[in-house]
């Protein structure tokens, strides 16, 4: 019997962070191949700087990130975005870029200089276009769509790319819940429909619940836990990861956890502290 193939993506024992200070410590990761894998935690505790540094945007100071079995330093950046596409944090455009010119940058790491646009090229495009519901828009420029649909083109962008691994840092920004709801939608289709292997991180842990297949806890640079979301989410999580009191409730619809915040008034811990601060009779 043959031994699975090892996951594409994963890190050993990374650590990185900024100037002397480590905000990654030791950390490994092995990317589930074929799910939807999203990264939650409080704010600062890693998790961009964990997703920066799966991407090489980051080099860390010690441990490997390993692509494809590869040491992810030592592939070439071009190639690098032939199997791996990435969308920041609050990406930003030239002013009046039009949606269609920015999903064909998608395209730049398949380009040499002897081989420019292609039909091919032509194709990928307007299928990205298609898959992300853009195609009406392409002629549109960016800066005049709606949140959701610009947070749309940028992904019909990253699937330009081509590749089967997306890394979304915080996709769902700055979008009301309708659009959120709607990019997850597409992350989730482009997932069961297209194959593709998404690692993202998220701050809404209901979205997080909702559209994972997998979900990872991070605290203080490090991973606390990881499983599926009804493993992962429950209240002693929650207090000791994030200090929040919530009742962790089955979706009547689908099964998947709820997290409901505990009001500060009603919440035990706050009751204790109030009893324990009360003046004695």
């Amino acid at each position: 019997m043959n031994a699975p193939a090892p996951a594409r993506l994963r890190t050993e024992a990374v650590t990185v962070g900024y100037g002397e200070a480590p905000v990654v410590h030791s950390l490994s990761l092995t990317v589930a191949d074929g799910k939807v894998t999203t990264i939650v935690g409080p704010n600062g505790c890693g998790k961009s700087t964990l997703l920066r540094t799966m991407s090489r945007l980051l080099k860390p100071s010690s441990g490997t990130v390993l692509l494809d079995g590869e040491p992810i330093q030592d592939i070439h950046t071009r190639e690098v975005a032939c199997r791996m596409a990435l969308l920041p944090q609050s990406p930003i455009a030239p002013e009046g870029l039009l949606v269609r010119d920015l999903v064909g940058r998608g395209r730049h790491p398949h380009q040499r200089w002897f081989s420019q646009w292609s039909p091919e090229d032509e194709r990928i495009v307007d299928l990205a276009l298609e898959l992300t519901d853009t195609t009406d828009l392409r002629d549109r420029p960016l800066d005049q769509l709606s949140g959701g649909q610009r947070q749309r083109a940028w992904i019909a962008m990253t699937l330009a790319q081509d590749t089967d691994l997306l890394l979304l840092d915080e996709p769902t920004t700055y979008l009301d819940l309708a659009h959120q709801v709607e990019v997850l939608d597409l992350v989730c289709r482009l997932n069961r429909e297209r194959g593709r292997t998404v690692v993202m991180v998220l701050h809404d842990l209901n979205l997080a619940a909702r559209y994972s297949d997998v979900i990872v806890v991070m605290k203080d640079g490090v991973v606390v836990t990881e499983g599926n979301p009804a493993e992962v989410f429950t209240p002693a999580m929650l207090a000791h990861t994030f200090g929040l009191d919530a009742d962790v409730l089955p979706d009547p619809r689908t099964g998947l956890p709820i997290i409901v915040p505990i009001s500060s008034a009603d919440s035990p811990v706050t009751q204790q502290r109030e009893l324990a601060h009360a003046p004695q009779p």
